[in-house]
This record gives C-alpha cells, structure tokens and sequence, in this order.
C-alpha cells in the first residue's frame, strides 16, 4: 500500500486560526510535488464559505484549491487530483455526500493504489476510517451505510470529551 493520510482532529485549535495548528505538517505532507488539492467541503452546508476558508488558508501555503463541489464531475475530480482534503462538520452529511456523489471507490482506490496524499480534519479524519460509527455527531441525514472509506483498518473518534473544563484544548 502506497497510502499517505494526514489525520487531524480539528480545523482551529482554542485562540488560534482555521489549521493553525498543523500548517507546518500540512506544507511537509502535501510537499513541492502538489501543487493543487482537491478539497471536499461536503461536510457542512454552506461549501462555498467553507472552500473560500480553505482555499484562502491552502493559499497561504503555497497550494491551490480545488472545491469538489464547483465541478460537473467529482468522480472526474478525484481522479485528477494531486491531493485530497476533506474537511470536517457533520459525519453523517459529508458521509452521505459522499456516496450520493459516486467518490467513495474512487477516493480509496487514488489513496491505496495511486498514493495520493489524503488529509482528513475531524469529519475527514472520521470517513477515513472503516466506519462513523465512534462519531460525535448527531444524524442530521443517514448515508445509505455507516462504512466509510477505509484508508485505515480501524475506527477513530477525533474529540472527546477533556475531563478539565477549564481546557480549552477543544478536542
């Protein structure tokens, strides 16, 4: 397996800015040989905000973006891609979003078999996973399964609950 994941448990980190956080590991994993990154925003509602955040941070560092849902055809766009970020918000939407689109096969045979570099942040880290059965979140949609794109042979859950609540640690 050619695999390279990128698995990060959120997008901001209490007092500092949307992948603050990771940027160094983000420049190191994605390197000088990707030049643009395919991001899937299928997690939330509003894609078009959430691809501006990502492409204006993914700008900052050199990379250009890709919104999944600004193409006719995102099999085609997985396809094409140098790299894959999906991002996080609800589970089971980007879940849905996901199979209603046709790129579950498709995103885990270009990370298996191609070695495209996939970064995942909380939702993206969950679908990465065999399945969203350990997410947090609450049903808003239901996928037509809970199994997810397997990249990794086991589940993760990216936050919990800090014991502190004092911490702002935020998972």
């Amino acid at each position: 397996m050619k695999r390279r994941l990128l698995l990060v448990s959120n997008s901001t980190l209490h007092g500092g800015g949307y992948l603050d956080h990771c940027q160094q590991h983000i420049s190191s994993f994605f390197g000088k040989n990707v030049k643009r990154v395919l991001f899937v925003p299928y997690a939330l509602h509003d894609r078009d905000g959430y691809t501006k955040t990502a492409r204006d941070k993914f700008k900052s560092l050199g990379y250009e973006v890709d919104g999944i849902h600004e193409v006719a055809d995102p099999v085609e766009a997985v396809r094409k891609a140098e790299g894959i970020f999906i991002g996080g918000g609800n589970t089971f939407r980007l879940l849905k979003s996901l199979y209603d689109n046709n790129v579950v096969t498709e995103i885990r045979k270009r990370v298996m078999e191609d070695g495209v570099p996939y970064m995942g942040s909380s939702a993206g880290t969950n679908v990465a996973t065999i399945s969203i059965s350990t997410t947090n979140d609450m049903p808003i949609v239901f996928p037509p399964t809970f199994s997810a794109i397997g990249l990794i042979p086991f589940n993760i859950n990216p936050h919990y609950l800090d014991s502190d609540p004092n911490s702002r640690h935020m998972g």
